[in-house]
């Protein structure tokens, strides 16, 4: 729904994860066998990629401030099981964390979430504040204020309901505050 640039480093594998779902088209890209050859998964791993991905979406519409979209296993109760190792390049000492096993989609994930961590770009993967929408998008505004995973669309949405709740019968200046 978004023409946004892909997040950057592991981050896109997590955005695209989580854009697998179209909530306002109801189609699920896991549901076909391309969509999940994109993420190495089998038709056994579906529920469990649902499951994370739903998770991942409940954390990115945190980091835009925003209540989850359903109730949701928490993603480090998910990531536990996915453990992560420490490896340093014998070459100029750099440490990286790399999933102990890289087959699971969800150690995958974790390893992601890591790296997104220490390079400080974690809490800019979020979910947009449209409720038709929900996908995940990579906020470059400099302040980091963005609410729409694409302003052309979900933001337009946004903007012209407010303007019709100010034009309206007994609209007001506040409906245009959001």
């Amino acid at each position: 729904m978004n023409d946004r640039a892909p997040a950057p480093g592991g981050l896109a594998l997590i955005q695209d994860l989580v854009n697998t779902l179209d909530i306002e088209a109801g189609t699920d890209q896991l549901d076909t066998e391309a969509g999940r050859a994109r993420f190495g998964l089998a038709a056994a791993d579906v529920t469990a990629a649902r499951e994370l991905r739903e998770s991942l979406r409940a954390v990115c519409l945190a980091h835009a401030g925003h209540a989850p979209h359903q109730e949701v296993r928490p993603l480090d109760q998910l990531l536990a099981e996915a453990p992560l190792l420490v490896r340093v390049d014998g070459s100029d000492g750099a440490a990286s964390l790399a999933p102990a096993d890289p087959g699971p989609l969800a150690s995958r994930v974790a390893a992601a979430v890591a790296e997104a961590v220490v390079a400080g770009t974690w809490s800019r993967l979020k979910g947009c504040e449209a409720e038709t929408c929900r996908w995940a998008y990579y906020d470059r505004s400099p302040g980091g204020r963005g609410r729409w995973c694409d302003m052309g669309v979900c933001g337009a949405r946004a903007k012209m309901r407010a303007y019709r709740a100010r034009r309206a019968p007994g609209g007001s200046r506040a409906a245009d505050q959001g």
